[in-house]
């Protein structure tokens, strides 16, 4: 009976520390997308099968990420990518998670490798419907598009200042992103990606611990029309 009685907390305390061990990451990176941006470069573009996306920032993925700068990435590989387990958002995937790579397809390839790649990473707090869903969720929280554009930061080809693009995005949704910049044909710098950082929960923004090691803008930033 003894042996018995002590054996209960030591499972305790195993499945804990399992746990522990299991959330390999601090917290997640988001990272949002122009798509005039990804579309305004030599390499060009094509639209998804569902048909040109809004003009508004799409998903890339939510990204578990350590302190240190590192990230755990293909934790599972026998957890692939499912269509069917998140059958009820792929209205909402197809519109805010929208795929630009060619040749055009249906978005699942994207979803796939997100997933695969950093979903199963988060695996203690997500299933694959609830890694979709929260990505979605954030970004609708977020509203990045309407605090650029009541600050006069409009995707009209126009030319702003690292310092406009923070400030509205500040001033808008409360946090400050990272901001991170591609070439057009011309090689203007232009607004290409927006970082914000997660918490380990994956349901509140939070000031980020490390900035990502992305490329850098210019003095002019171009915010290309879509």
């Amino acid at each position: 009976m003894a042996a018995s009685r002590l054996s209960l907390p030591l499972l305790l305390v195993l499945a804990v520390a399992g746990r522990a061990a299991a959330q390999d990451y601090d917290f997640f990176y988001f990272v949002l997308q122009w798509p005039g941006s990804y579309c305004d470069t030599k390499k060009s573009c094509c639209y998804p099968k569902s048909g040109k996306p809004a003009a508004d920032f799409g998903i890339h993925g939510l990204w578990p990420n350590r302190d240190d700068g590192s990230y755990p990435q293909n934790c599972n590989p026998d957890a692939a990518f499912n269509p069917s387990k998140v059958s009820d958002l792929l209205s909402s995937l197809r519109a805010k998670w929208p795929t630009l790579a060619c040749p055009s397809n249906d978005g699942t390839t994207f979803w796939s490798h997100e997933w695969e790649k950093h979903g199963t990473c988060a695996a203690d707090v997500f299933d694959e419907h609830g890694y979709f869903q929260a990505a979605l969720r954030l970004r609708d929280q977020l509203g990045v598009l309407a605090a650029l554009t009541s600050a006069g930061v409009n995707p009209d080809g126009g030319y702003y200042t690292l310092a406009q693009i923070k400030n509205a995005i500040r001033e808008g949704t409360g946090f400050e992103p990272y901001v991170e910049c591609n070439r057009d044909e011309a090689g203007n710098s232009q607004l290409y990606q927006l970082y914000f950082c997660v918490n380990a929960a994956g349901d509140s923004f939070i000031e980020c611990p490390v900035l990502p090691n992305s490329k850098k803008c210019g003095n002019r930033i171009e915010f290309p029309v879509f």
